[in-house]
């Protein structure tokens, strides 16, 4: 289960592509726009049916510094993943998040795929069975921007397979985190 998550991060890697003389001119925060991590409650039940895992998830992110303005707020990659303890279910994840700011406080939702290491067709060494490899994974945060580079975060995410394919009892993951912005 570990290599599906080593690939997948392999694959996020290339797919940025090897470096070229123009991006060697580009400095970290023209890549990078921000970092987070935090400590997750790990499978509760909020939209996912059941809670068969125990222990918490430990939460990371890189927010990518390309974005796009749409309506009110900026759309822009994020890269992540939840790592569970106790032999929990972890995933990485791509998202596009929208972002939107009112004074110090800000909102975002994300969609996404993610690949995970629990079961699919069965339960296997006490992980939920998800149905698929490949999951949906929406999210949702809000938070106070507390001075121009750091921020604290209520963070929601989920991950389920959307009925495509039996079971689909989906997980649940919440939590706080710190961010600091470039």
């Amino acid at each position: 289960m570990l290599r599906h998550l080593a690939a997948a991060a392999l694959f996020v890697l290339v797919a940025l592509g090897p470096p070229t003389p123009a991006m060697a001119q580009l400095q970290f925060r023209d890549v990078i726009h921000e970092v987070r991590g935090g400590v997750l409650a790990h499978d509760i039940s909020f939209w996912a049916a059941g809670h068969v895992e125990r222990g918490v998830a430990l939460n990371a992110e890189i927010a990518f510094a390309p974005s796009f303005g749409v309506l009110f707020g900026r759309v822009r990659p994020v890269l992540g993943g939840s790592f569970a303890t106790h032999n929990g279910t972890s995933l990485v994840y791509l998202d596009v998040r929208f972002e939107f700011t009112i004074d110090r406080f800000f909102f975002a939702l994300g969609v996404g795929p993610a690949i995970h290491t629990g079961g699919t067709e069965r339960r296997v060494d006490g992980r939920k069975a998800l149905g698929s490899r490949v999951l949906f994974h929406p999210s949702f945060q809000f938070g106070l921007q507390l001075t121009p580079h750091s921020r604290v975060e209520a963070y929601y995410e989920h991950v389920s397979n959307a009925y495509l394919a039996k079971p689909n009892p989906g997980l649940d993951n919440i939590g706080l985190r710190l961010a600091h912005r470039f």
